[in-house]
């Protein structure tokens, strides 16, 4: 019937087209700018009147819907879809006798994109669409656009969908809502960043502040103060060199952040967060600056970088600070070192912009006692004298990095089986770390480069305290306790081998959910829901189960080395009210990014958005989700009925109960209606 109709449009229009050339479409396209690399792509057509076009799906055998084509382009990403602005009234069209949607007046589409070039470009495509009135159709038509694009001052991280092809928009189209769901799941995406910038600045800032409590850097405040006082001709001046000699630890540190941003930046996020080689490698560099910290060793740079450096001290004024600056980063180096290390591999996992931030917040801290001291030179007289509580704070770090440490390897162990750091195992290196570290703050532990101590302080006496509790409080986890305050930075507890819970729910348990389903769930040997919550990690078995038993899917992205992920475990999924609906009421289904195991060459996957062929259980897993959601970001809830449609919002990373219990409840309402 559909091609009927445009046949006869064409004929009769070939009857009238000397008389007159009918054009009741008008496109236009414009771009609007949300931030410095984020923008939306404007699609608007002004209709005629009595005319109309089409919605971008249409049902059944009927009108060419406006299809809108964006060539794919490296300078760019689509965040989602195509999408209408303008609400597309659905009404019964007598000439191919079907309820279709359709625009009159006006059509206005958008497309949100990430911008990834620095230079101004453009971006190009092609729109068809079909034009109708109440007696005739036009034939369907396609036309060139082409948008200037602005170039970020900051390039964003290339981690969306670039669709380039009909088949690609509208297969996204149509796996999605009609609210947009990838648009919202988007947004969520981009909140979270903004939140984690800033918490690594504080993180850094504060550790900034612990390294002016090391030996190297804390007996340098009077001395490089005194240094610019006697130095300059006068007080003003004095100031002067000192705000220069700040901005300049500032300069040196944020631009080793970014030399890091550049070599090891966004491309690497994948490798550096999962891959067993960089884990492996930054439990070791943790562990060797432990044991410098802990007096085994100094780590010190070429004494020769250091003397070429300090020579230049001696040429004074504003050059003079800054080599002054450069000589007090290199000299703290072996204090400074291990903390602008653990910075750096911690922000090194993804965006370009956060070793910059890391180093940014550290260098504020570290620099802000010297300028500060500077402009008031009397206080110096009220610091505490450098003795061995300097030597002090630089061993209980090295206590924080050794424990801090062992999370990398964990991470290596999850992703690859090894089980070699089991929950259990990882609780008791934690324990024993702990436990010396509060013997240590009682003074019954010495290092060599320790002072005699007859007496313990107030303060000493209070971070042994805390550090006790701390040990009291990780001794239940190893017989199964959640430990929800840290439950993201340890293993899962299905790695755990003796767990009371587990025995409490294998002994109360009903008959397991999925023995109806006649085969032992895939993975199910290395792969494991929390709780005791029986499950599946196969998409395709998921879906056929729900089938079977007429119930919705729940899906979790996840992953070993998700930390957001582990805390939504202990401190939501935990809930009774959640653990009850997601064992009754819905199929569980977890989905593993980052998993390594490699599956059979029959089950790999050629990836529609990339084109690389994923082998992994993990990369499947992962290019399902981007290809489907639009979204690579972890923990990411989803809820579908049989037929792969939405029952709701996807969810992300939000540890409120009430929230999450709404969420499975309105799934369940959507489901059932």
């Amino acid at each position: 019937m559909k091609k009927i109709a445009i046949i006869l449009c064409a004929l009769f229009l070939a009857v009238h087209i000397s008389a007159e050339v009918l054009k009741p479409v008008k496109w236009s396209y414009d771009v609007k700018y949300n931030t410095d690399n984020e923008a939306v792509l404007i699609f608007k057509a002004d209709i005629e009147k009595h005319w109309h076009i089409y919605d971008l799906k249409i049902e059944g055998d009927g009108p060419v819907p406006t299809t809108i084509i964006i060539a794919k382009n490296s300078n760019f990403t689509l965040k989602s879809a195509v999408v209408p602005i303008t609400k597309a009234v659905v009404k019964y069209d007598s000439s191919f006798m079907i309820k279709v949607g359709s625009y009159d007046k006006k059509a206005i589409f958008q497309a949100p994109i990430k911008i990834h070039a620095t230079k101004d470009f453009k971006i190009t495509g092609t729109v068809e669409y079909m034009t109708c009135n109440d007696g005739m159709c036009l034939p369907p038509e396609l036309i060139d656009f082409a948008i200037d694009i602005k170039g970020a001052k900051i390039p964003a991280i290339k981690d969306s969908v670039s669709m380039g092809t009909v088949a690609q928009i509208s297969d996204s189209t149509t796996k999605t809502s009609a609210t947009s769901s990838p648009i919202v799941a988007e947004i969520k995406k981009d909140n979270k960043p903004t939140k984690s910038l800033w918490l690594l600045f504080w993180l850094s800032f504060v550790a900034g502040l612990l390294a002016i409590l090391t030996p190297c850097v804390f007996p340098m405040i009077p001395m490089t103060v005194s240094f610019f006082m006697k130095a300059s001709k006068n007080k003003v001046m004095g100031r002067i060199n000192a705000l220069v000699y700040g901005f300049s630890i500032v300069f040196i540190y944020v631009v080793i952040g970014t030399l890091v941003a550049v070599t090891l930046g966004a491309n690497f996020a994948n490798f550096l967060s999962t891959h067993w080689l960089p884990n492996i490698l930054f439990f070791l560099i943790f562990t060797f600056f432990a044991a410098s910290f802990l007096g085994m060793f100094e780590i010190v740079l070429p004494s020769s970088w250091v003397n070429s450096a300090d020579k230049q001290v001696d040429r004074g004024g504003l050059m003079g600070s800054f080599f002054m600056a450069f000589t007090l980063v290199l000299v703290s180096f072996s204090c400074t070192g291990p903390l602008v290390g653990a910075i750096l591999v911690q922000s090194a996992g993804g965006a370009i912009i956060e070793p910059i931030i890391g180093m940014l917040g550290f260098s504020l801290a570290f620099a802000f006692p010297f300028t500060l001291f500077a402009f008031f030179p009397q206080w110096l007289n009220g610091l505490p004298k450098s003795g061995g509580w300097l030597n002090s704070v630089k061993v209980v770090l090295g206590f924080i990095e050794l424990a801090l440490g062992l999370k990398f390897l964990s991470i290596a162990d999850q992703t690859y089986h090894w089980g070699i750091l089991d929950r259990e195992i990882y609780l008791a290196f934690w324990i024993v770390i702990f436990t010396l570290l509060g013997f240590y703050l009682l003074g019954k532990l010495k290092f060599s480069h320790d002072s005699d101590m007859k007496s313990i302080s107030v303060p000493r006496l209070m971070l042994a305290i805390i550090t006790f509790t701390f040990v009291v409080y990780l001794f239940p986890g190893m017989f199964g306790a959640p430990l929800k305050a840290i439950s993201g930075y340890l293993p899962p507890a299905t790695s755990q081998d003796f767990d009371m819970n587990a025995i409490m729910r294998e002994k109360n348990a009903q008959p397991n959910q999925l023995s109806e389903f006649g085969e032992t769930p895939k993975f199910a040997d290395f792969l494991h829901l929390p709780h005791g919550i029986k499950g599946f990690f196969d998409y395709q078995q998921a879906l056929a189960y729900s089938k079977k038993v007429n119930k919705p899917i729940f899906i979790d992205f996840t992953g070993h080395g998700c930390v957001n992920c582990r805390e939504m475990e202990a401190s939501v999924w935990a809930d009774p009210r959640v653990l009850k609906i997601l064992n009754e009421d819905y199929v569980v289904l977890a989905l593993y990014v980052d998993d390594k195991t490699e599956l059979p060459q029959t089950e790999w996957v050629t990836s529609n958005y990339d084109g690389e062929v994923k082998k992994t259980i993990g990369k499947i897993n992962a290019d399902f989700q981007i290809e489907r959601y639009n979204v690579n970001a972890q923990p990411y809830y989803v809820l579908l009925n049989a037929d792969e449609k939405n029952l709701a919002t996807p969810k992300a990373y939000d540890k409120d109960v009430e929230k999450f219990v709404k969420f499975l409840e309105d799934g369940k309402k959507a489901f059932l209606n």
